[in-house]
């Protein structure tokens, strides 16, 4: 005797093909969801990379902007700006010393090694020269009182070779000051451009963060010598972890963490400093 096979009942199969409709419109807005949080994502890199900035800022020519000229197609620039309520001779002293043993004035526990960037005028750091290396290349513009250029002559990682200026520019603006900084940046390589964005989106996070930082220490400290909650203990590694050398030669720092020595070799090659 043969035996029917057995048949799902009507309503179940209504709740089944109910159930696939269901599934697919899911994932059709999980997709959506998705899709638009990317683009999301974009629109913001897009807008920190040019945050605090005005269109003539954007736009205006600064030193470093000849660096990268007929390298790769691959490239970006990101401008922003911050207006400080004090003036220049009070914010100079601390973009100086930027990088250069006291600190970033960013999120210390990424780009610091959990190092508490200074807030005084650090006694030990000279002034800025032609020459001095840091973690960001070497500098190659100095106009003191108003600029600074950094020059990264080229860094390779990933099968990229990435070059990178950073601008950083001080005009008065009424009783106070208007600092803007410019990033540029070119890259070689079938990831050069998936290099560069990543780059936008973690640069746009520390720079924003860092021009805040030097906006509250001017505006809170003006030029004070010294930090009663941290007071100077004489170590050159007390306020920075990557190493910088100064054009005299004299380090300030960790040896060896991070490309400064590197940077130096490049400066002492262009001429700039002596070996």
């Amino acid at each position: 005797m043969r035996l029917a096979a057995p048949r799902m009942p009507a309503d179940r199969c209504v709740r089944y093909g109910d159930g696939m409709a269901s599934y697919r419109k899911q994932v059709i807005l999980s997709t959506a969801v998705l899709g638009a949080s990317a683009i999301g994502a974009v629109g913001l890199v897009r807008r920190a990379m040019r945050w605090g900035s005005t269109a003539d800022e954007q736009t205006m020519h600064l030193p470093g902007d000849a660096y990268l000229e007929n390298g790769p197609e691959a490239r970006t620039v990101m401008t922003r700006a911050i207006s400080i309520s004090a003036p220049r001779e009070v914010v100079w002293p601390w973009l100086a010393q930027l990088g250069r043993g006291a600190g970033w004035y960013s999120h210390d526990r990424l780009d610091n090694g959990g190092k508490a960037s200074a807030r005084h005028i650090v006694s030990w750091i000279p002034p800025p020269r032609l020459g001095d290396a840091a973690a960001i290349g070497w500098l190659r513009h100095l106009e003191p009182g108003r600029a600074l250029t950094w020059w990264l002559p080229g860094e390779e990682a990933f099968g990229t070779t990435m070059r990178m200026v950073v601008d950083i520019r001080l005009d008065p603006e009424g009783a106070g000051s208007r600092l803007v900084i410019r990033i540029s940046g070119d890259a070689t390589g079938t990831v050069g451009t998936f290099i560069l964005h990543a780059f936008e989106a973690v640069d746009s996070i520390m720079t924003i963060r860092q021009l805040q930082g030097i906006k509250s220490r001017a505006e809170a400290y003006g030029t004070r010598a010294n930090d009663p909650a941290a007071p100077e203990t004489g170590e050159r590694d007390q306020f920075q972890l990557y190493e910088t050398i100064w054009s005299s030669g004299e380090r300030a720092g960790v040896a060896g963490r991070e490309n400064a020595a590197l940077w130096r070799q490049d400066a002492e090659a262009a001429g700039v400093v002596s070996r």
